[in-house]
């Protein structure tokens, strides 16, 4: 079990990696052994809360893939095993940024003063256009 909150934990049967060969640096390491990891975190199966499933899937954008499949990608480091790291922080970082509930945005209204001096500047740079237009002569 992954512990993500008090309430929230992700149970390691919902986690799938699979390794590959990374590009980048490593000499002919980089082309002998599979260091790569793609975390596959099935979204709709695990034991998640639906509010937060939700959001996770928002959340995810073009990582979650197959319809409910969360799909995290991690090449940065040279062994298997800080890149499965890397892979499971990001997987954490993500789901705790979903658990949290986005407050709710409460209506408000401008004050009578606000109002006042917000239309007193509209009528002062309204005459301050005015002004730049032609001024006519004393001929006319």
């Amino acid at each position: 079990m992954i512990r993500i909150t008090d309430t929230i934990d992700i149970d390691e049967r919902d986690l799938e990696e699979r390794f590959v060969r990374a590009s980048g640096p490593g000499g002919q390491n980089v082309n002998k052994v599979s260091t790569a990891v793609e975390l596959r975190f099935r979204v709709g199966e695990s034991s998640l809360p639906s509010d937060v499933k939700d959001r996770l899937r928002a959340l995810a954008g073009t990582r979650l893939i197959a319809g409910d499949v969360l799909l995290i990608d991690s090449r940065e480091h040279r062994t298997q095993a800080q890149n499965r790291e890397a892979a499971r922080a990001r997987l954490v970082e993500l789901v705790t940024r979903a658990a949290k509930r986005p407050k709710k945005r409460r209506a408000t209204r401008p004050r009578p003063a606000a109002r006042e001096k917000r239309l007193a500047s509209k009528k002062l740079r309204g005459t301050v256009k005015e002004l730049r237009g032609r001024t006519r002569g004393a001929d006319d």
